[in-house]
């Protein structure tokens, strides 16, 4: 993998550099938010892993200047602070996973590669969580060997839950994209539905989550390769 690490901690850069590059990682390392930036307009890298606390441009601001450029690298998330609404809010703004400080190499390192596989997947129009596949040009999900049999509306919530693993979708955000506006469909419709898909997926390596006030996201489970 090659890797941009965006931090302005030098002995933090320092050791992140070496560590992984011991395990096999070419890693490029800028201190500055918006000399990063100019990096990224110049060069492509697998992953980034961005600080929030830096100097010029802070790393909130980086990562949104990035998605609205169309850049899509996946992008992990370093932090001192495991605030909910925050990283709600940087989901939202197109962060692709978390891992607070302090860290293990040995999860980051894990992380980056789930990363870097899943935005390989998505530029096939392939995603996945845990044994859950979706493959977008079939319109077809598997759940580990099988194909996964769901009535319409059931396939419209997952689809929408896989394409955003990780990030909370607010109920009337899943029924924005399941009717048309002159539907007579209410909220209770979504969790009836998202009751089946529990059920469908039960003792799976997957599961749909309830963020309480903030909606429902997809994970994989303890001991899932995705």
């Amino acid at each position: 993998m090659r890797i941009l690490l965006v931090e302005d901690d030098p002995d933090l850069a320092t050791w992140l550099s070496r560590s992984l590059a011991q395990r096999g990682s070419v890693v490029e390392w800028e201190d500055d938010g918006r000399l990063a930036e100019r990096r990224l307009k110049a060069d492509r890298f697998d992953a980034i892993v961005l600080d929030l606390g830096l100097p010029s441009l802070d790393g909130a601001s980086l990562l949104k200047r990035l998605r609205l450029a169309d850049d899509t690298t996946p992008t992990l998330i370093v932090t001192a602070r495991d605030d909910l609404a925050r990283r709600v809010e940087l989901l939202h703004a197109g962060a692709d996973d978390f891992l607070a400080k302090p860290f293990a190499v040995e999860e980051l390192e894990a992380r980056l590669v789930a990363l870097v596989r899943r935005s390989h997947g998505r530029a096939r129009g392939v995603y996945q969580c845990g044994s859950l596949v979706f493959d977008q040009n079939a319109q077809r999900f598997t759940l580990g060997q099988d194909t996964l049999a769901l009535a319409p509306r059931e396939h419209a919530i997952l689809r929408e839950l896989i394409q955003r693993v990780g990030e909370p979708l607010t109920k009337q955000q899943l029924l924005d994209r399941l009717v048309s506006a002159d539907s007579d469909l209410h909220l209770e419709a979504v969790e009836v539905m998202v009751h089946r898909l529990r059920r469908k997926l039960a003792g799976a390596s997957v599961q749909i989550v309830t963020l309480r006030g903030l909606g429902y996201f997809l994970e994989a489970t303890e001991g899932a390769n995705a």
